[in-house]
């Protein structure tokens, strides 16, 4: 069976909600909606829409106009195995001694690797962006490198894949938070198939905005796989949450965003330790310092 698909894009947050709402409303009607940012840092948003039947291009040119977008790209889908081609899309990632892997490539997982389950349905922070595999070769540097703190926590945690990797090779509690409860539900799911309820606590919070949070601090490591502007926004929150000679990771950074990204976080005492580059992303790993000039 042929479906269809029609993607736009405007700016802002609320003007794309609002667009989809009304897509909502259209003949015929569309089988599903989404909303998403664009991670570039220009502030422009995607709407995404399907239909079962061809959609009515004259309402959707009248939509993308009364709410200033750009004019919807109207596109056939071909009938596919979309299972398989999502499994084969997601093949097993090694990040340093992390070997990431959904659950139809059980059979290839290396003995000598810290394995990570996160299934095909739950892709959003799998490590295959640059970002997450970023933030997973950070860490296995800090580990190589004889870090052994007991204080970490993964904010903005997306799958929790960063804080599983923290859980499965340190023996402490790991806390792992996201301003989105959906974020946390999966999480949750995953921390159950990885076998580490008892070692990963997620909870639903802003940045350090929640009480288990606050309480644990200081932390000996902070993930933070974000976007530029909430770790700009994180920084004096994480200057303050981060233990003397504690660490952060940082990532979901543009390469031409690093610069100002340390710059900031200098302000707040922390020092540079290293800049990992994969593809169009940076990840930083930074050390708070006993002082801020150093």
């Amino acid at each position: 069976m042929i479906t269809y698909s029609a993607l736009t894009t405007l700016m802002g947050e609320d003007a794309a909600y609002a667009l989809a709402d009304a897509l909502e409303e259209i003949a015929p009607e569309p089988t599903g909606v989404g909303v998403f940012e664009i991670e570039d840092g220009s502030g422009l948003w995607e709407v995404a829409t399907y239909f079962t039947e061809k959609p009515d291009a004259g309402a959707l040119a009248v939509l993308s106009a009364l709410h200033h977008a750009k004019p919807f790209n109207i596109s056939e889908i071909p009938e596919q195995d979309w299972v398989s081609k999502v499994q084969r899309d997601l093949a097993p990632v090694v990040a340093g001694r992390f070997f990431v892997y959904g659950t139809h490539d059980a059979d290839k997982v290396p003995e000598d690797k810290v394995a990570l389950l996160i299934d095909a349905a739950m892709a959003f922070g799998t490590g295959h962006h640059g970002t997450t595999k970023g933030c997973l070769e950070a860490f296995d540097t800090l580990l190589a490198d004889g870090f052994d703190g007991s204080r970490i926590l993964d904010i903005g945690c997306g799958t929790a894949v960063l804080a599983m990797a923290a859980a499965k090779v340190l023996p402490h509690q790991i806390l792992a938070s996201d301003i989105d409860p959906v974020a946390v539900e999966v999480a949750q799911a995953n921390v159950v198939s990885n076998d580490l309820i008892d070692r990963v606590n997620c909870v639903v919070a802003a940045g350090f905005g929640a009480p288990e949070l606050t309480k644990n601090a200081p932390y000996d490591l902070v993930f933070a796989n974000i976007l530029k502007a909430p770790l700009i926004g994180l920084a004096p929150d994480m200057g303050a949450h981060v233990a003397e000679d504690g660490y952060a990771i940082l990532s979901g950074i543009l390469n031409e965003q690093a610069d100002e990204v340390i710059a900031v976080y200098h302000q707040n005492g922390f020092n540079l330790v290293e800049k990992r580059i994969i593809v169009d992303w940076t990840t930083l790993i930074l050390r708070k310092t006993l002082s801020k000039s150093g």
